[in-house]
Order: C-alpha cells, then sequence, then structure tokens
C-alpha cells in the first residue's frame, strides 16, 4: 500500500511485473553482496544440518514475518539510519531478516545439540526462534508507532479496527474450510496462520482503499480491485469486498491442497505454507503500521 499522496494507478504492464510491487528495486552493490553472502552462509549451514522442520517451527517464524513488515515502514518513513536504510528496502528486507531469522534457527539447532539448559528446562529450537522474533517486532513496532506519535501523524482507530476484524473471520473461515476439507484440519496452526495471515491483508487492503484513500502497489491485486471498482457494489460497499473474498478463497484452497502433500513429506509442505503465510501475514502487518502512522 501506499500513502494518499502518492496513490498511482494501474496502467499497462507486463506480465512478470504482476507480483512485484512498485519501488522494487535493488540496493546498493556493496549491501547486495553482503546480503547475499550472508543468506548464502546461513542458508549452507541450514543445509548441512538439516533442521527438523514442523508446524511449531513454521509458527515460530511468525514474527519474523512481521519484523520485515515493521522495519520496511521505518524506511518508507525515512525513519532508519542512512547507513541502516538500505537493509530494510525492497527487497532487500526479505533477505535482511531470512538472515537474521536463518541464524537463530541454527543457534537453536546447536544449542539444542550441545545439551544446553535454562534454568530447569532444556533449550528447544522453536523458542530460540521465535522469542527474539517477539521481541524484534516490539521493538520495530514500537519504533515506527513513536515515529508517527512524534511527527503528530499516529491514527491507530482503523488499523486496530482492521486487526480486530481479522480475528473472527479467521475463525468463519478456518471452521468452513474444515467442513468442506476435513483433511485441512490436519495441518493445524500453520493452516490458522496461512488463513490469518491473508485475511489480515485482505481486510486492511480493503480499509485502506475504500476508507482512508490507499493505493494498492501490487499490479495483480490492484486489478482485483479494479474488477470490484467496476461492479454495481461498489457504491455501496465499496472495492475491496473482492479481494478479501478472493484472498479467503486463494488461502483456502492452498491449505486444502497440501493435505496429502503434508502426510507425504512434511518437512517441504510446512516450509512451502510458511512462505505462504509470509505473503499474506507481512503485507498486513505492513498496512497496519503503515495506516497507524501516516496521520489519515
Amino acid at each position: 500500500m501506499q500513502s494518499p499522496v502518492t496513490v498511482t494507478y494501474l496502467s499497462t504492464v507486463h506480465p512478470g511485473q504482476l507480483l512485484l510491487p512498485e519501488g522494487f528495486t535493488l540496493p546498493p552493490v556493496p549491501y547486495l553482496v553482503g546480503l547475499l553472502i550472508a543468506i548464502g552462509l546461513v542458508g549452507y549451514g541450514l543445509y548441512v544440518r538439516r533442521p527438523d522442520v514442523d508446524a511449531v517451527i513454521v509458527v515460530a517464524f511468525a514474527p519474523w514475518m512481521a519484523v520485515g513488515s515493521a522495519l520496511h515502514v521505518l524506511y518508507v518513513l525515512g525513519a532508519l539510519p542512512p547507513a541502516v536504510a538500505p537493509l530494510a528496502g525492497t527487497p532487500s528486507v526479505y533477505l535482511s531478516v531470512g538472515a537474521v531469522a536463518g541464524g537463530f534457527w541454527l543457534a537453536g539447532v546447536e544449542l539444542v545439540r550441545s545439551g544446553v539448559t535454562i534454568g530447569d528446562g532444556d533449550v528447544t529450537v522453536p523458542i530460540v526462534v521465535g522469542a527474539p522474533g517477539i521481541a524484534a517486532l516490539l521493538a520495530a513496532a514500537g519504533a515506527t508507532l513513536a515515529f508517527g506519535a512524534a511527527a503528530g501523524t499516529l491514527q491507530p482507530v482503523w488499523p486496530t479496527f482492521a486487526a480486530l476484524v481479522t480475528l473472527p473471520v479467521t475463525a468463519v473461515a478456518w471452521l468452513v474450510l474444515v467442513r468442506i476439507a476435513p483433511g485441512a484440519r490436519r495441518i493445524g496452526a500453520v493452516g490458522v496462520l496461512v488463513i490469518f495471515g491473508h485475511t489480515l491483508d485482505g481486510i486492511s487492503t480493503a480499509i485502506g482503499v475504500d476508507v482512508l484513500g490507499f493505493g494498492e502497489r501490487t499490479p495483480l491485486s490492484q486489478l482485483i480491485l479494479d474488477v470490484g471498482a467496476a461492479l454495481p457494489t461498489a457504491s455501496l460497499i465499496g472495492s475491496g469486498w473482492l479481494f478479501v473474498l478472493v484472498k479467503l478463497a486463494v488461502a483456502g484452497l492452498v491449505v486444502a491442497l497440501f493435505d496429502d502433500f503434508v502426510r507425504e513429506s512434511p518437512a517441504e509442505a510446512y516450509l512451502l505454507l510458511g512462505l505462504v503465510a509470509a505473503v499474506g501475514l507481512g503485507p498486513g502487518v505492513h498496512n497496519l503500521l503503515l495506516f497507524a502512522v501516516a496521520g489519515v
């Protein structure tokens, strides 16, 4: 999403550009090389150690999916130091957060294999991944809101409303999904995370477009919004409802189709479902924070 001041609309785009948001640019070469090296080292370490992948570890990564969103909002606001800012652009922020989160994953694996304990309890990989993610999210989101408060542009009402509405809609969507496709129940928390992330993205986008006057940066999403705006219902309920419906349908279909995949190849299936969840949760959190500090 982008602010009302800089709203742009989709004109003619090449098919390959439909999934890329406006502003998708590579960072300066030194930063790009550093990020690629970091990702390469973490990726190699994970490849060698081959840690277990299950539903719990995927859910533990959920805070990190939102950390990147908060950092990118700070980047858009110009609130990051110049030396750090290139690491939070698009697509740099994905690599930056991925390298850090992957590093904690590796650290967790090593700590568990070394038999390290905390007090009377054993260290677990999900805790080593999730706890720093929660701390990083609180810090990044707090910095974003503090920036808005200092600038006098903090307006949290509609973002809070979007987040609250997402909860019951997610619950209803999940109940409908497991009724239609009972096998989806086996996917459990990761399936709920996928539905929640895309519901949040859909509802926040609809509110941003229909209520707050924001524009959509991703051409494919804008196409769906344009179709919604062309329907007779647009004057009554806006154009964003169709986007919400499409997001729910696609997310539900993906989760339903992954039933057999999860049973046959759980590690690969959960990794892919984690990516699907991230492309919903990340933009959704980004929308909430941007709306909260954009002063609309």
